[in-house]
């Protein structure tokens, strides 16, 4: 599945490499933010076979992996494999991932969710895509994933992860409303509190950003974002475990001061952070399946019920 938004290119490239694995997937969606640069003329005509969401208006990136995961799961999907439309997979990517899922499978079944690993362009491992070594892992759960060649993780980017259907099913789909920004934060830590998740080295992605850089980079007002999203993530998730969120909230003030400290125009970030803490403060994210259905796109009745 794969989330995109006026990046025509990018996406003709990364769709041919996923026609180019060794081990292909079964189905490829394809969920376009109502682009206006030909996205979808050109997906129709040089992949026909791709099934293509053409969506009536942007809904961020949160909103189109929500509703292409309701499409797939509508369908009878048992595993899937999220990326962004910068991604460009190397050829055995995916069978990598479907290899470490069958060797970190153990008593309590297979993981919730089997990450990539996230170069750049240049062949380094990309900071802004660095999954979060889950903290204090228990032996066995360490052991499972050495074994499997494999690091344990407590959460994952939708740059590539492979997603087992079954946890969405009963944890929900990401929060639509978030629009951008730690919306798959806040899924992955969802779909992982209480189960296992690794990181499989093997497979391995090319994340195509512009510049090389980590999520303290000065993102000016977009800002806005980050903050009203944190805010209802720690505040409202369920993800989280309360000693979680003291952790994970102070790596977040910390970040956001290196960010202050390396931006060129800290006005722009700040009254970006005053809008993103009133909204975040005074406003709560509407409920999935009421954005998604705005779009057009119907969430089955169990799926609603867990995305409220």
């Amino acid at each position: 599945m794969v989330v995109t938004f006026n990046r025509r290119a990018l996406l003709e490239e990364a769709l041919a490499a996923l026609a180019a694995q060794s081990r292909r997937p079964d189905r490829v969606v394809v969920v376009d933010n109502a682009s206006s640069d030909g996205t979808a003329e050109a997906v129709a005509s040089g992949f026909p076979d791709t099934d293509l969401l053409v969506l009536p208006r942007n809904i961020g990136g949160a909103g189109g992996f929500g509703a292409g995961m309701a499409r797939a799961l509508d369908a009878g999907t048992d595993l899937l494999w999220l990326l962004d439309d910068d991604t460009v997979p190397e050829p055995d990517a995916l069978r990598e991932l479907l290899a470490a899922r069958d060797r970190a499978t153990a008593a309590d079944g297979p993981p919730a969710l089997v990450a990539s690993r996230v170069v750049w362009t240049d062949g380094r491992d990309h900071p802004m895509n660095t999954p979060r070594a889950k903290p204090r892992t228990p032996p066995a759960e360490r052991e499972i994933a050495e074994a499997a060649g494999c690091m344990p993780v407590r959460s994952a980017s939708f740059v590539s992860v492979l997603v087992d259907a079954a946890s969405v099913r009963e944890r929900g789909l990401p929060v639509a409303d978030y629009f951008l920004w730690n919306d798959d934060f806040e899924f992955t830590t969802r779909l992982l509190r209480g189960r296992r998740g690794v990181l499989c080295p093997r497979s391995v992605v090319v994340h195509k950003t512009k510049e090389f850089g980590g999520a303290d980079a000065d993102p000016g007002d977009r800002f806005f974002y980050e903050v009203r999203n944190k805010i209802w993530l720690f505040s409202g998730s369920p993800g989280l475990a309360p000693p979680e969120r003291a952790l994970y909230a102070g790596s977040t003030l910390r970040r956001w001061t290196r960010t202050f400290a390396g931006s060129g125009d800290r006005a722009v970030l700040r009254r970006a952070m005053l809008r993103g803490l009133r909204d975040g403060l005074l406003t709560r994210p509407k409920p999935t399946a009421d954005l998604l259905r705005e779009v057009g796109v119907e969430v089955p009745d169990d799926d609603e019920r867990r995305t409220r």
